[in-house]
C-alpha cells in the first residue's frame, strides 16, 4: 500500500515536471519568434530612416522632407549598423520555428551578409554608371512620388535645397574610387558627362525636377500654387542646376579620363574575387563562374539552333542571312516614337486579356506604358520597369525607349513587352507588395535571377 502511494506521487510529479517543461518550452518559442519578428521590424525602420527617398518612394511619407547620407562616413555607420543587426539575426535560435519564419531569418542574414561583402569590395566607391546613379535617380525622383499636398511640396523642396552635399559627397566617394583603381568603363563614363549635362542646360521650368508643378491637386490653393512654383523654380536654379553642372565637369574632365579601358571585371582590383561574388548574389547558387559561362553557351547554342530551324523555314541557308535580312528590312522598323508606344501597348492589352485564363490572382494595381525621360533615353535599354506604389498613388509603368526610333527593330518588342509588363515584372513585383504575413523586406526587396528568371 505505501509503495503504491510512493509511486503515485512520482508519477504525479514527473507529470507536473513534463508540463512545466512543456510550458518552459512553449515560452521560450513564442520569446524566440517575437525577438525575430520585433528585430526584422527594427531592421526595417531603420532601413526607411537612413533611406528615405526608398520610404517616400514606397508611399511612406515620414521622411519625406530627408536625403540620405551618400558621403564615406555614412556609407561606413551604415555598414556598421548592418554588421550589429548581422550578428543580432544569426544570435537567433531558430529552432521550433515554422518554415516561413526560418525562411525570414535565413533571408534578412544572407541580404546583410551580401550588403557587407559588397561594402568590403568597396563597391562603393564606384557609385555611378550610364544606367543608374545619383544623377539618374534624383531626377527619376519627382515624377515618381505622390504630391497631394502643400506640405509635399516644401518636403520635396527641402530636398532640393539638400542635393548640392548629395552630390559634393558622390563626387569625393568616386574621387576616392579614382586612388583605388575602382572605376567603370571610360567609354560608359563619358555618357555619363553627356546625361548629366544635358540635365544641368534644361531650363528650370523644363526640368524633371519641375514636373510635379504641371498638375496641382485641386485641395491647394492658388496663393499656395504660387508660392510653391516660385520657391521650386529658384531651388532649381541655384541648387540642382549647378550640382548638375558642377557633376558634368567633374566627370568629363577628371573622372571619365581615368576609366579603365578594359570593360571586364577582372580588370579591376581583386576582379576574379569581385565576380564570383557578383556571380554568387545574381544567381542565389554556388555554382563557379566558369559553370554559369557554360550554362550560357549552352543556351546560346540551343537558342540558335531554334532560331536556325525558323530561318530554313524562310528560305534562308544560315542564320547569318537570316538576321542579315531582318536589319535590312525598313517594314521591320519603328515609323515614330508614339508608333513604338502603341506597339507595346497594344501587346500588353492583347496579354490582359488573357492572364485571367491563365492566373489565379491579378495585381490590384495598374499598368500604363510611357516614354522613358529624354534625360536618360540615350544610354538606356529598350524598354524597363518601376514598381507601383503600395498605397496606389502610382500605377506600375513600363518605360519604352523611344529615342531614335527608326533604329529600333518592331520585331523584339512583343517578347519585351511581356517580359517587362505582363506576365513578366509587373504581375511578380506587384503581387508581391500585396502579400499579406510576410516582413515588409520580403514585398519590396528581391533577387535578380527571380526577378529575371520570372520575367524570361
Amino acid at each position: 500500500m505505501r509503495n503504491a502511494f510512493i509511486r503515485s506521487i512520482v508519477v504525479l510529479l514527473i507529470a507536473s515536471n513534463t508540463a512545466s517543461a512543456a510550458e518552459l518550452s512553449a515560452t521560450d518559442l513564442d520569446r524566440r519568434r517575437k525577438a525575430l519578428d520585433d528585430l526584422l521590424k527594427e531592421q526595417w525602420e531603420y532601413g526607411l530612416r537612413t533611406s528615405p527617398e526608398f520610404a517616400s518612394l514606397i508611399g511612406d511619407k515620414r521622411y519625406n522632407a530627408q536625403s540620405s547620407d551618400v558621403s564615406e562616413s555614412g556609407i561606413r555607420k551604415d555598414a556598421a549598423e548592418n554588421r550589429r543587426f548581422l550578428r543580432r539575426f544569426q544570435a537567433i535560435n531558430t529552432a521550433g520555428f515554422n518554415d516561413q519564419e526560418r525562411l525570414n531569418q535565413e533571408l534578412i542574414v544572407k541580404t546583410l551578409q551580401e550588403s557587407l561583402e559588397d561594402f568590403d569590395l568597396h563597391e562603393w566607391e564606384m557609385p555611378v554608371t550610364q544606367m543608374s546613379g545619383i544623377h539618374l535617380n534624383a531626377a527619376q525622383l519627382p515624377g515618381q512620388l505622390s504630391f497631394t499636398t502643400a506640405k509635399d511640396y516644401d518636403d520635396f523642396l527641402a530636398r532640393m535645397r539638400q542635393f548640392p552635399k548629395q552630390m559634393d559627397d558622390t563626387i569625393a566617394i568616386m574621387r576616392k574610387g579614382i586612388g583605388d583603381r575602382l572605376m567603370p568603363p571610360r567609354f560608359l563614363l563619358e555618357k555619363v558627362a553627356g546625361q548629366a549635362q544635358e540635365i544641368a542646360d534644361t531650363a528650370p521650368e523644363k526640368s524633371a525636377f519641375a514636373q510635379p508643378l504641371g498638375s496641382f491637386p485641386g485641395s491647394i490653393s492658388e496663393a499656395d500654387r504660387t508660392r510653391i512654383r516660385t520657391q521650386w523654380l529658384e531651388a532649381i536654379r541655384t541648387s540642382v542646376t549647378p550640382s548638375y553642372a558642377r557633376f558634368a565637369r567633374f566627370v568629363r574632365d577628371e573622372y571619365a579620363p581615368a576609366g579603365r579601358t578594359e570593360v571586364g571585371m577582372w580588370s579591376l582590383p581583386q576582379g576574379a574575387k569581385r565576380y564570383a561574388t557578383r556571380v554568387r548574389h545574381s544567381t542565389t547558387t554556388n555554382l563557379t563562374p566558369d559553370e554559369i559561362h557554360n550554362i550560357g553557351l549552352s543556351e546560346v547554342k540551343r537558342i540558335e539552333g531554334e532560331q536556325l530551324a525558323i530561318a530554313s523555314k524562310l528560305g534562308y541557308p544560315d542564320l547569318k542571312s537570316c538576321t542579315a535580312a531582318i536589319n535590312a528590312n525598313q517594314d521591320l522598323r519603328a515609323k515614330s516614337g508614339e508608333r513604338i508606344l502603341q506597339i507595346y501597348r497594344g501587346y500588353i492589352d492583347q496579354m490582359y486579356a488573357k492572364l485571367p485564363q491563365l492566373f489565379g490572382r491579378m495585381p490590384k494595381a495598374k499598368l500604363e506604358v510611357v516614354p522613358t525621360e529624354a534625360f536618360r533615353e540615350k544610354a538606356a535599354a529598350g524598354a524597363d520597369y518601376d514598381p507601383p506604389a503600395p498605397d496606389g498613388s502610382r500605377p506600375g509603368r513600363v518605360h519604352v525607349n523611344t529615342y531614335d526610333p527608326t533604329s529600333r527593330k518592331t520585331i523584339s518588342m512583343e517578347s519585351t513587352a511581356y517580359h517587362e509588363g505582363v506576365p513578366g515584372h509587373h504581375m511578380q513585383l506587384a503581387i508581391a507588395q500585396e502579400i499579406a504575413g510576410v516582413p515588409d523586406f520580403r514585398r519590396f526587396l528581391g533577387y535578380t535571377a527571380y526577378v529575371e528568371g520570372w520575367a524570361l
